[in-house]
C-alpha cells in the first residue's frame, strides 16, 4: 500500500461511483434520463439569498469561523422560532461549510479516536460511517438506545431521515436524550430536512420540553441546502451545548474552516425569511404526491417516508435489480445498500428534479 492511500483505504468504495452502469442505461432512454439518484437541489436560489451575496461580494478580508455576529443571531433566531429553542446564545452556535464537511470531520474534531463507540442508525446516511472511520473509532448500528452495548462517544441520530424519511418519534427523542447524557456521550441530531414533514411534524431535540430546558450534551445540525437551494453555497450550522461548540470552534479555527463572507451574509438573509421555504415546501410535495401515485400504479410498496426528499421504495426484491428495472425505462435512482445492509431490498427516490421531469417518471412508470 503507497503512503499516499492509507486514509482512502480506510473507506468503502464510494457508492456513487457503483452506478455508472445504471446511468449508462438511463442515459440511453430516447426522452432523456430522468436522475432522481442523488438529492441535489435544482429549483431558483431564492432571490433573498441573492442579493445579499452580492451586496456582500466586497469582502477583500477572511472571515471568521465562528461567523458575523449577525450570522450568530440569525441561527439564533431561526432555532427559537422556527424550532422552540430557547436559552441560545452566540456560545451555542457555529457555522459549518455546508454540513457534509461537518458530518465528516465532527469525530476527529472532537478528539474521538480507536477507544471510542460511535453509534449510527441502521439505515443511514453514509458520511456518518466515513466520519467515524477517518477518526478510527469502532461502529455500532443501532436504532434504539435500549439496545447499544458499550458506552459510546457520539450518537448519531436523523430524523426526518435520509434515506428512508423515518420522522423519530418524541418519546424516543426523549430515550436518546436520556441515555446520551446517561452515559456522557454527545448527542448529534442530524436535523437537515427538517422542515420537510410530510405525515407527521418533526421536532428538534434542542425544543425544552424534550431536552428539558438544557443543551448539554445536545448538538444539533441544520443545512441550508434543501432548505433554500443554497447546496451550490455550501451553507449550514452545527447548535447546542455550548462546551462542545466551543471545542469544534477553538479546532475549526487552526484549520482555517472559515465559510466565505459573502456566504455567511446570504445565510443570515435565508434564515430570516421564511416564504421562500414554503414555496419550495409546496413544489417538493407536488413531485412527492405525482411519483408516490405512480410508484404504487407500477406495483411499489412505499415504506416510511414520513418526512425528508425522498422515497424508500422496494418491489420485494434486491435493490440493484429494480436499479436495473429502472434504468430501462430512463429513470435512475439509488440502491438502498449505499444506506447500509438494512436498505438491500429498498431503493432512495429523490424529489429533487424538476417538474417536466418527474412527469415524465410518472409517465414511464405508467407504461410499465
Amino acid at each position: 500500500m503507497s503512503r499516499w492511500t492509507r486514509v482512502s483505504a480506510k473507506l468503502p468504495v464510494f457508492p456513487w461511483d457503483t452506478l455508472d452502469q445504471a446511468r449508462v442505461t438511463a442515459d440511453a432512454h430516447p426522452d432523456g434520463i430522468v436522475d432522481l439518484s442523488v438529492g441535489t437541489p435544482v429549483d431558483p436560489t431564492p432571490a433573498v439569498a441573492r442579493r445579499a451575496l452580492e451586496a456582500a461580494s466586497q469582502a477583500p478580508g477572511y472571515p471568521t469561523t465562528w461567523g458575523t455576529p449577525a450570522l450568530r443571531a440569525a441561527i439564533v433566531d431561526y432555532l427559537g422560532t422556527r424550532w422552540a429553542a430557547q436559552g441560545l446564545t452566540d456560545r451555542n452556535v457555529l457555522p459549518a461549510i455546508g454540513t457534509k464537511e461537518l458530518v465528516a470531520g465532527l469525530p476527529q474534531q472532537l478528539g474521538l479516536g480507536p477507544d471510542d463507540l460511535v453509534v449510527i442508525p441502521t439505515t443511514a446516511y453514509p458520511t456518518y460511517d466515513v466520519g467515524a472511520r477517518l477518526a478510527g473509532c469502532q461502529i455500532q448500528l443501532c436504532d434504539d438506545p435500549d439496545a447499544v452495548e458499550g458506552r459510546p462517544s457520539l450518537i448519531w441520530i436523523n430524523s426526518p431521515a435520509n434515506p428512508h424519511g423515518a420522522i423519530a418519534p418524541e418519546p424516543l427523542l426523549k430515550r436518546w436524550i436520556g441515555f446520551a447524557r446517561s452515559q456522557g456521550a454527545l448527542l448529534a441530531s442530524d436535523e437537515c430536512y427538517g422542515e420537510f414533514g410530510w405525515d407527521v411534524e418533526p421536532a428538534s431535540v434542542l425544543r425544552p420540553d424534550l431536552c428539558e430546558g438544557s443543551t448539554a450534551n445536545l448538538l444539533v445540525l441544520h443545512s441550508l441546502s434543501k432548505r433554500s437551494n443554497l447546496a451550490g453555497y455550501r451553507a449550514g450550522f452545527v447548535a447546542g451545548d455550548g462546551d462542545a461548540v466551543g471545542e469544534l470552534l477553538e479546532v475549526r479555527k487552526h484549520c482555517g474552516m472559515m465559510m466565505p463572507t459573502p456566504v455567511q451574509a446570504a445565510m443570515a438573509a435565508t434564515l430570516g425569511d421564511q416564504q421562500h421555504v414554503e414555496e419550495q415546501r409546496a413544489r417538493y410535495l407536488r413531485r412527492r404526491t405525482v411519483l408516490t401515485s405512480a410508484l404504487t400504479g407500477a406495483g411499489f410498496r412505499i415504506d416510511h417516508s414520513e418526512g425528508s426528499l425522498y422515497l424508500w421504495a422496494t418491489r420485494q426484491e434486491g435493490c440493484r435489480d429494480t436499479v436495473a428495472w429502472l434504468a430501462q425505462r430512463g429513470i435512475l435512482v439509488a440502491p438502498g445498500d449505499f444506506y447500509g445492509p438494512a436498505g438491500e431490498q429498498h431503493v432512495r427516490i429523490a424529489l429533487t428534479a424538476t417538474d417536466e421531469r418527474v412527469d415524465a417518471a410518472a409517465g414511464r412508470l405508467a407504461g410499465g
